[in-house]
């Protein structure tokens, strides 16, 4: 977005009306590609055109925003709904989703019918239909469709006379239905309660529908209770063929309870969302814990990681995933509360809709069992999205797309198979370092990572000299005749703006190699530090936040490099400080100096060294070993005073 557009858009903010609402940002092609809500809507998206918005996101998304459209709602619990509804229509690039479009299954309840069935189903979402789940596990899904019709005679959907009974009762009321007396084969082994042949009546139906409701919202306890009673009542009625039934349905529960990881003492009905994020995508891992057990895990997979903010993940992923399900718990345990938090519980409260008024609250816990939990699903989430990657083979796919991205980007004459990446590490001009980090094929190769001394002697930092100094000793003639260094890269990168470049670029005159054809670019930085867009040499930026696979491999190309510069220049000052207090010392020249870091193994063991340590070491006489005690004594201090025993009263 350019200056004028971002103030025309300023512009027609001030006609939005400062009421609750749904915002709608677009690109220059008429697509959405940021939803939003909001208490106040022209408030709220002038943060946005004003960078009051501190996510990372703001200044990528704001750039590419042409137009915007909003709509106003009564209050803020509408504008949650019409914000889901809306993100899962649009599918908008900016607001986070699940990474990939298949259809998890559900257990079903067909509640709009007479005798409503069960079924294991992934169509999507139909009305007067009760959905349990979503399973990410098929066949634990199917298994648990068989263990509800073993524990409470139900119609399954897939039953060809439940079909046929069903179209009948949209012809006619169930009071005008003329009913075989021949059960249907369900009906005849026990899994089904016989409403094909008469044996049950709408209304005792009902009854056995709620129990199988209890009993896939994980209300375990109480279902069992309710069994007993029956079976006793039975018992007492002697009719020990039905006692006899209901005792085979109990122990079809425990045996399900058995294989079931008893996790707390305190009786939770609670899901767990543990998250798990890296770069582009992110793994999620839902356990659903009923009555202090866990019943059921799910796993999900998110187009979004790093890239937008930790709780926009957990945002989306709650608006999603419980829009899905009618399995409400009455806690949602995550690590970090969702933005617009007491309004989604107010929903999730809704969706609930408990007979005792029981509220749905998210819990984010420190200590204690909670914590366990969590952190246990944030352990699953890892395990999750590794399992992903290993099966799509996403980091190669990634890495890939994100080269042949690259080529095009900066009209490349092929991907950029082999990239140098150069950065200067100095403080003041003191103990100042280089690094050149090497990715091949996309991949760090560390065996090729080299680093730089700086022999430049200078009171001030001076990184154009100094990148000068770098490029002239890897690229000259002889330096590239040696076999470490001789391959010639696709890519130069130089962590620096147009300056930096140009230095390098004149060091690479210099040398004669300024008609070598490789391409060489600098880095152009954000407020937070990370690569924005790549110069060139004539000084014309190249945008790459809104390619993310190229913003991402760039990222972690300056990271890496940043690092290995840093890391090396910690090295310098910590050895020169080592070298100046012993320099200080009468008595220890080079010689010693080595031998006294070989015997101790470091300046850290040296430093927590007593007397006795090191006059014991004879590698100095007794009078230098207490020069050389005080000296460190004095520079580190101690907290003991150590001497020989002939030195004690």
């Amino acid at each position: 977005m350019n200056d004028q557009k971002l103030e025309d858009i300023k512009r027609q903010l001030a006609a939005v009306p400062a009421l609750p609402g749904v915002y709608l940002w677009k690109d220059k092609k008429g697509r959405v590609i940021y939803v939003g809500k909001a208490k106040q809507l022209r408030a709220r998206m002038r943060q946005y055109v004003n960078f009051q918005d501190t996510r990372e996101k703001i200044p990528l998304l704001v750039s590419q925003i042409d137009s915007f459209e909003y709509i106003v709602v009564e209050n803020e619990h509408e504008s949650l709904v019409l914000e889901k509804n809306l993100i899962q229509q649009y599918s908008p690039y900016f607001n986070a989703d699940f990474k990939d479009d298949k259809s998890y299954p559900f257990i079903a309840l067909t509640m709009g019918d007479v005798f409503p069935a069960i079924k294991y189903t992934r169509e999507a979402h139909k009305p007067n239909t009760r959905y349990f789940g979503p399973y990410t596990d098929s066949r634990a899904a199917r298994d648990l469709v068989d263990i509800t019709r073993r524990i409470v005679p139900i119609c399954a959907s897939s039953c060809a006379e439940w079909r046929r009974l069903k179209r009948r009762l949209e012809n006619c009321s169930y009071d005008e239905l003329e009913l075989s007396d021949r059960p249907c084969f369900d009906a005849h082994v026990g899994l089904g309660p016989g409403a094909c042949c008469g044996a049950i009546d709408p209304e005792e139906y009902q009854l056995l529908v709620k129990r199988v409701a209890r009993f896939l919202s994980g209300q375990h306890k109480e279902f069992l209770d309710e069994l007993e009673e029956s079976m006793q009542a039975a018992v007492a009625e002697l009719d020990f063929e039905q006692a006899s039934r209901i005792k085979g349905r109990i122990d079809t529960i425990n045996s399900l309870e058995s294989k079931q990881h008893a996790v707390s003492s305190l009786n939770l009905d609670s899901d767990v969302i543990g998250i798990y994020r890296e770069e582009t995508i992110a793994g999620i891992s839902l356990i659903n814990v009923r009555g202090g057990k866990v019943i059921n895990t799910n796993e999900f997979i998110f187009n979004k990681g790093k890239d937008v903010p930790f709780e926009d993940l957990v945002r989306m992923f709650i608006l999603r995933y419980y829009d899905k399900t009618s399995s409400i718990p009455h806690e949602v345990i995550l690590e970090m509360l969702p933005e617009d938090s007491t309004v989604i519980e107010e929903w999730l409260t809704e969706k609930l809709a408990s007979p005792y008024g029981a509220k749905v609250n998210f819990i984010v816990p420190k200590r204690g069992e909670r914590s366990a939990l969590l952190q246990m699903a944030n352990t699953n989430a890892r395990h999750v999205l590794m399992r992903y990657k290993a099966r799509s083979n996403y980091d190669d796919e990634r890495i890939n797309q994100a080269l042949l991205q690259l080529e095009s980007a900066l009209a490349l004459d092929r991907p950029p198979l082999r990239i140098e990446c150069f950065d200067i590490s100095t403080i003041h001009g003191k103990h100042s370092v280089a690094s050149m980090v090497v990715f091949v094929n996309g991949k760090p190769d560390k065996s090729q990572y080299r680093r730089f001394k700086i022999r430049l002697e200078t009171e001030e930092a001076n990184d154009f000299a100094m990148m000068s100094e770098v490029f002239e000793r890897r690229y000259n003639a002889e330096k590239m005749k040696d076999e470490r260094f001789a391959q010639k890269p696709d890519l130069i990168v130089v962590d620096g703006g147009k300056p930096q470049l140009t230095a390098a670029l004149r060091q690479l005159e210099e040398l004669g190699a300024s008609d070598i054809p490789i391409p060489i670019f600098g880095m152009v930085k954000a407020d937070r530090h990370r690569t924005r867009a790549l110069v060139t040499p004539e000084g014309e930026e190249i945008g790459i936040a809104g390619n993310q696979a190229v913003f991402s491999l760039i990222g972690q190309i300056q990271e890496e490099t940043h690092r290995f510069a840093i890391t090396y220049h910690r090295e310098l000052r910590r050895k020169a400080m080592t070298t100046s207090i012993l320099d200080e010392v009468p008595g220890i020249g080079p010689k010693r100096k080595k031998q006294i870091l070989k015997h101790f193994g470091s300046f850290s063991h040296l430093k927590q060294a007593s007397l006795d340590d090191i006059k014991a070491a004879r590698i100095v006489p007794d009078s230098v070993a207490e020069d050389l005690y005080e000296v460190l004594r004095a520079e580190y201090g101690t907290t003991t005073l150590e001497t020989s025993p002939d030195d004690k009263d």
